[in-house]
């Protein structure tokens, strides 16, 4: 392996789309390695925490975890604080990202669509203003989190709401967190920044 290893599924709005925005907004040329639902049941043994996506550097052990993953690609290319407390601030509103994903994951797995509906239709109702709110006090005046630059929490903050507006989502409406305007000015920062326009216009 001469370059870095990035493994995940092919999903456009998950954890793994993140890190990939990051290597390609760090200039880093990578091994994009998408799998199949059918080829993980053969590698998930021998990743660190039985988990995607997972990172692998030349002389490196695996690294797993996403904002590990993230938090690492920004230290060691300009794309993350390196003040101590704001670096802590930035991770603290990724960890936060990953609570609104660990209220709607179990929902993707409902099979039963009268039980789903009732789910989500509770947290499009209850918990997510309540995270909205939360998250949009933590940003400053912009264009994105941490000010004029584009870090690694505006990709993981972008993800996620771009996930919310397509409306992909039965029962968790568009425009849910359309009411908190430093979350939806983040996420237009990194839709319209050149780096990422430039990534998806290959895809």
């Amino acid at each position: 392996m001469t370059k870095p290893k990035l493994t995940y599924f092919d999903a456009p709005a998950s954890r793994g789309e993140e890190c990939r925005l990051a290597l390609h907004l760090a200039g880093v040329e990578f091994d994009d390695n998408r799998i199949k639902p059918t080829d993980w049941p053969a590698l998930k043994p021998g990743t660190p925490f039985g988990s995607l996506p997972v990172l692998e550097m030349l002389g490196r052990p695996p690294l797993a975890q996403s904002n590990a993953i993230l938090v690492l690609i920004g230290r060691l290319h300009g794309l993350h604080p390196k003040d101590p407390f704001d670096a802590a601030r930035h991770e603290a509103t990724m960890h936060y990202v990953e609570d609104l994903r660990h209220q709607l994951a179990p929902t993707l797995r409902m099979k039963d669509e009268e039980e789903k509906k009732k789910a989500r239709e509770a947290i499009a109702s209850t918990y997510l203003p309540f995270w909205g709110a939360h998250a949009e006090a933590q940003i400053g005046d912009g264009p994105f989190f941490g000010g004029a630059a584009l870090q690694v929490v505006d990709l993981k903050i972008y993800i996620m709401l771009r996930w919310l507006k397509s409306g992909h989502l039965d029962h968790v409406p568009a425009t849910g967190l359309d009411a908190f305007p430093k979350l939806n000015r983040v996420h237009d920062a990194v839709r319209d920044h050149a780096g990422v326009q430039a990534w998806y216009s290959k895809r």
